[in-house]
């Protein structure tokens, strides 16, 4: 099937990472209305004809993310009923991930629920980053490209080459990302246990790998209160690490997390802007992932592998 000519949709929950999508691909957002009703439902119309066109909307379902949500589904359907070709949803944060199972009795899975949502609204395909359970992928039934933010970080990381770095993961479930961290940087890697007391709260019980007199680089893939991050930091110190950075793909952080940043646990907290992100004079370094959406959208369109492009080495 030929796919027609490339039209990209901003959301309103991140226009400037939309923004900069388009800048690299060299092409002008389409321009849509979006507004609210008094009663705060979602109103969209597409001001540009996108009829036989291969539609990209961008809309990551971060904070406040049912609006978000609610706001990419209504683009989609808008697209849908336009009679564009082909509509690919980009979220570069996929919200509700976490929620990928029935941990107790009487619980939802969102993930699935999302992913039937963005289907049956309209969505063709979905182009999506770091999901919090790759195994999501497996809920849709429309092609999934999974990105990779380590391929933004590497580059970032290979100036600390130098130094005796270990490559930690904050808890057992991250092992084979950091593994694959390790293999790319050349590195030693471990992991911390830990035990989850509720949402905010959380301890380190335990840590596998030798950090002391090392520099330590936790990696993982969203944190929001940085419970998680300041357990394993506080751990990796106590067991003599001098210095303690984080590379998390998603920083979705609320006040708790930021409250947590002050205090220093971290030496740096080095992320992507998947979602808008606030550094509040913080060491919070952002890396842009403009130019790999941009790239694998590019792909998507010109029918090219993405994979080929963006697989991790070990992973």
């Amino acid at each position: 099937m030929q796919i027609g000519q490339m039209k990209i949709l901003m959301g309103s929950a991140h226009r400037e990472l939309a923004r900069s999508i388009c800048e690299f691909i060299g092409v002008e957002p389409c321009h849509v209305t979006l507004k609210r009703f008094p009663d705060q439902e979602v109103f969209v119309k597409i001001d540009e004809n996108v009829r036989g066109k291969d539609v990209f909307i961008v809309q990551p379902t971060c904070p406040p993310a049912n609006d978000n949500l609610m706001e990419l589904l209504i683009m989609i359907d808008a697209a849908r009923r336009a009679s564009a070709q082909r509509i690919t949803a980009v979220l570069p944060f996929f919200g509700y991930a976490r929620q990928d199972r029935k941990d107790q009795p009487r619980v939802p899975i969102t993930a699935k629920l999302v992913a039937n949502l963005l289907t049956v609204a309209g969505a063709n395909r979905v182009l999506t980053m770091d999901l919090h359970a790759p195994q999501i992928q497996g809920f849709f039934d429309i092609p999934v490209d999974h990105l990779y933010a380590s391929s933004v970080f590497f580059d970032y990381l290979r100036k600390y080459k130098e130094e005796d770095l270990v490559i930690i993961s904050p808890d057992v479930g991250g092992i084979k990302m950091v593994a694959a961290y390790a293999d790319a940087l050349g590195t030693e890697f471990g992991f911390v246990a830990k035990r989850r007391w509720d949402a905010a709260s959380v301890e380190a019980i335990s840590m596998v790998g030798d950090v002391r007199g090392k520099s330590v680089l936790l990696v993982d893939d969203l944190t929001e209160s940085g419970g998680t991050l300041e357990a394993a930091a506080r751990i990796v110190r106590e067991n003599g690490a001098t210095r303690v950075r984080a590379a998390v793909s998603h920083a979705v952080l609320n006040e708790k997390g930021y409250e947590r940043l002050k205090t220093g646990f971290i030496d740096e907290l080095l992320t992507t802007n998947s979602n808008p992100i606030d550094c509040r004079d913080l060491p919070i370094t952002v890396l842009s992932i403009a130019p790999l959406l941009g790239e694998a959208m590019l792909r998507i369109n010109n029918h090219q592998s993405v994979t080929s492009l963006f697989r991790i080495k070990g992973v």
